[in-house]
């Protein structure tokens, strides 16, 4: 039988009444002659309230338990869903990571795929399964303890499921009804795209767009696995939703495809700092073993300089989330401290965002940075670093002009315009 993966996030089985409206999605493809594959999150807000339980009762907590009980909030979904569906004369029953097994490393909260074998399933399907609703999020590691995935751990385990067994698509169910140009929120202009491809997407979400977990559009972009992304709340058919494909599934596209915003950003910059070889790698080496996230770099001659020599001395600017400045400087400051780097001052700015504009188009066609800051000079608006890729281009400005800059760029760009 022709195989499908479905999965539903947290708000979308968020209460009985939505878990059995999503087992009524299932049951529909299971009428079309699909075997099905479910992949479920935890019921929304039940992973925090976990979380919560663990931290007050063992501050300094032991992975591996905090684990154990943080898993547990998909295996009751699991079930219910399962028997929800068996309600509805749907054969279904529901898995545990460690049944399937979906085998991972052993690092505990943030797990990485080894293996997924396909023969527990398999034989399952073939006795008349017509349903696995797998808990998503969660593992096993080699030492047989349960292990979880991190941020977005579901959308990931539902990819790696549809590769694992060949799926025909991957549905991923959420509270939006596709993937738009930007967030509807913002600007009325906003657009639902029919498709997006692979890289758009995985741009899209490094940058900052919330729909789709980006562990997930690199595993499917690696395996070519076609993900829709559709709503849990309304009525879908085959033309429903968004579809992240391979670029060669999209006829024509436009030039920019899309225009991303990341609202808690901040600007670093080492001022006066020695330029010779070696430095980049003694500022950054020590920032990433201390699981700063940095993204923008940008390094120029500073306007100071050492006993009057010019261009001896550099200003190095970076960018990195609000909540990892006061690791970020902590790191600096015990380097300046060690005497590995040497800097006049640390400046911060958290007051700033990061506005990006992304599509394939941009690889054969010139112009786009140009009419991208002219967009924003007309509003007025300064920009203070810019970083490029082949098909995107991030900007870092005042917060405060976010929203503006969002409208600005879909206008300059006319995505509203199919």
């Amino acid at each position: 039988m022709p195989l499908l993966v479905m999965k539903f996030g947290g708000t979308s089985v968020a209460d009985l009444d939505r878990i059995k409206n999503a087992a009524m999605k299932v049951k529909r493809e299971v009428e079309r002659g699909y075997d099905v594959i479910v992949i479920v999150s935890a019921m929304s807000g039940k992973t925090n309230e976990l979380v919560g339980w663990v931290e007050a009762t063992s501050p300094l907590f032991d992975a591996r338990e905090y684990d154990a009980v943080v898993a547990s909030g998909e295996n009751v979904t699991a079930g219910l869903m399962a028997l929800t569906l068996q309600e509805m004369d749907v054969p279904a029953r529901s898995w545990q990571g460690w049944q399937v097994p979906i085998n991972t490393t052993s690092q505990h909260s943030s797990a990485r795929f080894v293996d997924i074998p396909r023969k527990n399933i398999d034989t399952k399907f073939a006795e008349g399964m017509k349903v696995a609703v797998v808990a998503g999020f969660q593992g096993v590691s080699p030492e047989g303890r349960i292990t979880t995935l991190g941020r977005g751990g579901s959308d990931t385990t539902a990819v790696a499921f549809a590769a694992a067994f060949g799926a025909e698509r991957c549905d991923i169910y959420t509270d939006v009804d596709g993937v738009y140009t930007t967030d509807p929120r913002i600007t009325s202009k906003a657009r639902k795209l029919d498709k997006i491809a692979f890289e758009e997407m995985l741009e899209l979400a490094s940058l900052g767009a919330k729909v789709l977990q980006t562990r997930s559009v690199e595993l499917a972009m690696r395996y070519k696995v076609r993900l829709r992304v559709l709503s849990s709340f309304e009525d879908t058919d085959e033309n429903s939703g968004t579809l992240v494909c391979d670029e060669d599934e999209i006829m024509e596209s436009k030039v920019v495809n899309g225009v991303a915003y990341s609202r808690e950003e901040a600007k670093i910059t080492l001022v006066t700092v020695e330029d010779k070889p070696g430095i980049s790698a003694a500022i950054f080496a020590p920032l990433a073993e201390a699981g700063v996230n940095v993204d923008m770099i940008v390094q120029n001659i500073s306007e100071k300089d050492y006993d009057d020599h010019p261009g001896s001395v550099t200003d190095m600017t970076f960018s990195c989330p609000v909540n990892q400045v006061a690791r970020a400087r902590k790191v600096m400051e015990e380097a300046r401290a060690a005497g590995t780097i040497a800097y006049d001052d640390l400046v911060v700015d958290t007051e700033v965002c990061k506005v990006s504009v992304v599509g394939i188009g941009m690889r054969s066609h010139a112009g786009v940075a140009a009419r991208m800051f002219k967009s924003l000079a007309d509003e007025n608006i300064n920009i203070k670093v810019i970083s490029t890729s082949e098909i995107k281009i991030s900007v870092l400005i005042d917060r405060k002009y976010m929203e503006l800059a969002v409208q600005a760029l879909h206008d300059a760009f006319e995505l509203e315009q199919a």
